[in-house]
């Protein structure tokens, strides 16, 4: 891919109607509007997307070959373990923070984005680049470690807390429903999906493009706190998700994926949650400060990897894949 067309795809994903939909709701809180999707809208829009996912991810996995899946299961293994060790060790080099936070903001990043994966797969549709549709097997993979590892990192987490803990992000609603779409598309199939596409399918865009509205406002409500966060956490915030994205590129290049799958792989490597993780490390680590992590995941690496990272990682895709091709 030459510079032109890298361009050009980076400007398609700029002007895809979620990105601007994101923008938008960035811009209504910039000029102090009244706009606010309901809170039953949100939640909502938020289990159809994981439950189509789920779906998506399950009917493909079914036509793929245990010997397709193995070398990549392995690799989001490894990664899954090795990023939140690396971001905790990082944030000490980088930031001022104590062991609880440091190890909460190693959760977040060890854990994934839904919604920077899902804009990851409508970027490679538009670009009309193909991917292994099992990715959504890896995500639900990467959702878990992360977070355990992150955890016992900032110990402190007491044995009772941390089993409550690991309860709630292996039965938390964002695990259970890729799990459970997973599972439901497995036994039905293409024949059985074939039935639900124009719900599951042909909508998916449109309630992407609505979620992201309101994560663009939830963002531009957290953007005041991105000054007190201090220069090196914004400079993590930036900097990491390139390093954990250029790791799973790798990871994913190595374990056999091709261009666009081992994209997505870097993707989820770079991404930082803010759905399952808040939720555990809240339940686990009480004492840690839930402005820095929202700051952090949600305020710069969402937007950057939204905006800038997508299309990046698409690019060392490209070029690490030749390299090792």
């Amino acid at each position: 891919m030459d510079l032109q067309e890298s361009l050009s795809l980076a400007l398609t994903n700029l002007t895809s109607p979620p990105v601007l939909a994101f923008v938008l709701g960035l811009v209504a809180v910039a000029v102090k509007t009244d706009l606010r999707l309901p809170d039953a809208v949100y939640q909502a829009t938020s289990i159809y997307l994981l439950l189509a996912i789920g779906i998506k991810g399950g009917v493909a996995l079914r036509e793929s070959s245990a010997s397709d899946v193995a070398w990549p299961i392995l690799a989001a293994i490894v990664l899954g373990i090795a990023i939140p060790v690396a971001a905790f060790f990082l944030l000490r080099v980088m930031t001022p923070l104590g062991r609880i936070d440091r190890g909460a903001l190693a959760a977040h990043y060890g854990s994934t984005s839904l919604v920077t994966f899902t804009a990851a797969l409508v970027f490679l549709q538009a670009s009309l680049i193909s991917y292994e549709g099992y990715v959504v097997t890896l995500l639900t993979i990467l959702e878990i470690p992360g977070i355990i590892v992150g955890l016992l990192l900032a110990q402190g987490v007491r044995g009772d807390r941390f089993g409550e803990t690991l309860r709630e992000v292996v039965l938390g609603r964002s695990v259970l429903l890729l799990v459970g779409g997973l599972v439901i598309g497995f036994l039905t199939g293409p024949v059985g999906y074939a039935r639900v596409e124009p719900f599951f399918g042909g909508l998916f865009i449109g309630v992407l493009t609505l979620f992201l509205l309101e994560l663009g406002m939830l963002t531009g409500r957290q953007l005041s706190a991105v000054r007190q966060a201090g220069p090196g956490l914004i400079a993590f915030a930036i900097l990491f998700p390139l390093l954990a994205g250029t790791a799973g590129v790798v990871g994913g290049t190595l374990a056999g994926m091709s261009i666009g799958g081992a994209m997505v792989l870097g993707v989820l490597c770079a991404s930082a949650s803010y759905i399952a993780a808040p939720a555990a490390v809240r339940l686990a680590l009480p004492e840690a400060k839930p402005s820095i992590t929202l700051v952090s995941s949600l305020g710069i690496t969402f937007p950057f990897n939204l905006v800038i990272g997508i299309p990046v990682y698409l690019l060392l895709a490209e070029a690490i894949g030749g390299w090792l091709g």
